[in-house]
């Protein structure tokens, strides 16, 4: 290792300590607090709740299958994609009896073929679990992580290829959160998904979002979870207390009519995704003990993909949760040994305890969101050439009160907010429109509130393809 790799190791440890130290005294304090609501409790409650054990078990119990590659073996029972597929069922469906049935699971595929990395037609199956919202339930918020691995020619269904980080280490963190959040009730629905074919062509996303539409899903979010288990990175730093989250920019479905308008009024960096992921990184900063979320304003990492995108490319709010700092000698690779150099996505490069606590990220993030109300609709904005700024939006029952939110154009995170009661418009005095970046959330009657909503339909949630 270099001495400035070093230097940066040894910062990134003094930092983690130091970090881990104050927020396990803020974790307590606030947990205490007379103040808090018995949902906010319960929000602190499930960020420790996520086990390092079982997660470590599940991604044994998945590597254990050989390979998970799309085309490999489905009549077995212990080798192959379909042997992994019907044990993340049966896992999923004793959830479900531990909760009272309290999980709709059950299979999901359509026929692939004729494609680069597909040639033949092959059925491509996805597993999900269904916690049903209570009072708003054709909303959905989902957590996904993949099935299928592979090694370095994605055409090979037969080589072993444990993918223990890409992407059992997501697979288990989804049947962990199930575990967790069953224990409750939500307003909106959760679904638990582990998606096939990701690494042929994102072909089992493509299969839930096209079936999504079509079953007028109002999908809230997806937390696309692929890699959150390997801490050491090619680059030399070893960084458990970081985590990144991707989001796209503008929706690819924008209107020629909405481009317009954002060239005009903003709103590049304020898409539903983008919002999303402020919302991720609040969680950490509020409710996860020692986690520290990087907001990479991009689809996915430079030239790659991953299974949030078709969620994406069909107007859904949709974002990727990964490490910080990726081993590509882990990745995509046969197993093997090159001189001091070792290939291959076996288990002892996954950090159990990191992944658990990714895990409570997205297990928390989830919860918030579901017992949120839903994300105001119809968010307009008004105060051109004058010193105030109003914003007004559709008043919902469900919603307690609402929150406005600003922040300086070049601020990545909202700095300022006024919670304004139960209202469908608000005028911020002597703030000028010119200079900030505006939004609006939802908040129940606990205190818990939605993602921030940026006016217009370039910030909506549900989106609308014409004004």
């Amino acid at each position: 290792m270099s001495v400035t790799a070093a230097k940066q190791g040894a910062a990134v440890a003094i930092c983690c300590y130091t970090k881990k130290i104050f927020s396990s005294l803020f974790f307590f304090l606030l947990i205490q607090s007379v103040n808090a609501s018995e949902q906010e409790r319960d929000l602190y409650s499930i960020a420790e709740a996520t086990s390092a054990d079982r997660i470590q078990q599940d991604i044994q119990q998945l590597v254990d299958f050989g390979t998970r590659h799309t085309l490999s073996e489905t009549q077995s029972e212990i080798r192959g994609i379909g042997a992994a597929r019907r044990w993340i069922k049966s896992e999923l469906e004793e959830i479900s009896r531990n909760c009272g049935e309290c999980l709709e699971v059950y299979f999901q595929s359509d026929i692939v073929g004729g494609v680069k990395r597909i040639p033949n037609p092959t059925e491509v199956v996805n597993v999900v679990a269904v916690l049903r919202g209570q009072t708003d339930p054709d909303r959905y918020v989902i957590m996904s992580g993949d099935i299928d691995s592979r090694v370095s020619d994605p055409m090979d269904g037969t080589s072993d290829s444990p993918g223990a980080n890409d992407n059992a280490s997501g697979m288990a963190g989804v049947l962990e959160a199930a575990r967790v959040l069953s224990k409750y009730r939500f307003a909106a629905s959760i679904a638990f998904v582990g998606l096939s074919g990701e690494e042929q062509g994102l072909f089992g996303g493509k299969i839930m979002a096209e079936q999504a539409l079509r079953d007028d899903w109002r999908i809230e979010a997806v937390l696309n979870n692929d890699m959150i288990g390997n801490i050491s990175g090619i680059n030399g730093i070893t960084d458990n207390a970081t985590a990144r989250v991707f989001s796209e920019a503008t929706r690819p479905l924008e209107t020629e009519k909405q481009a317009r308008m954002r060239r005009f009024t903003g709103g590049e960096v304020d898409s539903p995704s983008r919002n999303v992921a402020r919302y991720i990184d609040t969680i950490a900063d509020r409710y996860i003990r020692n986690l520290d979320v990087m907001m990479i304003y991009r689809l996915d990492r430079f030239g790659r993909g991953g299974h949030h995108r078709p969620f994406n490319e069909v107007g859904y709010p949709a974002v990727r949760i990964m490490e910080t700092n990726e081993h590509y000698d882990r990745q995509h690779q046969d197993i093997r040994q090159e001189g001091d150099r070792r290939f291959g996505d076996t288990i002892d490069g996954v950090n159990f305890e990191y992944a658990a606590k990714m895990t409570a990220l997205n297990a928390v993030s989830l919860a918030a969101m579901a017992w949120a109300p839903a994300p105001p609709e119809d968010v307009v904005i008004e105060g051109m050439v004058g010193p105030h700024t109003t914003l007004k939006w559709k008043i919902d029952d469900s919603a307690a009160s609402y929150k406005l939110y600003w922040r300086l154009t070049t601020e990545p995170q909202w700095t300022r907010s006024r919670e304004v009661g139960h209202v469908n418009a608000f005028t911020l005095k002597n703030v000028v429109i010119d200079n900030y970046i505006f939004g609006v959330a939802s908040v129940n009657d606990q205190g818990v509130e939605s993602p921030v909503v940026f006016p217009g339909p370039i910030g909506s949630f549900i989106f609308v393809s014409e004004e």
